[in-house]
């Protein structure tokens, strides 16, 4: 089993999910606060031995990852960069969505 997958055993219960669809899932809200997962926030997704593997990338992953990846000097750091990136992200997501609805 990988070192960052917890056994069943070691989580409080297990939740039922149901998939839309268009292969969306709604994550209970006990994980996503346990997770720090907020609107608009992206997932790695995985296929492993076991299932499907979704690992949030969060504000919290970002500060872990802090240091890892070297910058050119003069530029924004990276967690300006990806919150600039998840600020695009929503706009275009917001557009697409008024497209679909017809409102403007």
């Amino acid at each position: 089993m990988p070192c960052n997958t917890l056994p069943m055993n070691m989580t409080e219960t297990a939740n039922a999910v149901w998939f839309t669809t268009k292969g969306q899932v709604v994550i209970p809200l006990r994980l996503r606060k346990q997770f720090h997962i907020e609107d608009g926030t992206k997932a790695i997704v995985e296929a492993t031995a076991d299932g499907i593997l979704l690992k949030p990338v969060t504000a919290v992953t970002i500060r872990r990852l802090r240091g890892i990846l070297k910058r050119k000097p003069g530029e924004k750091p990276f967690a300006e960069q990806m919150a600039e990136h998840k600020r695009e992200e929503k706009e275009l997501e917001e557009a697409k969505y008024a497209r679909s609805t017809g409102s403007r």
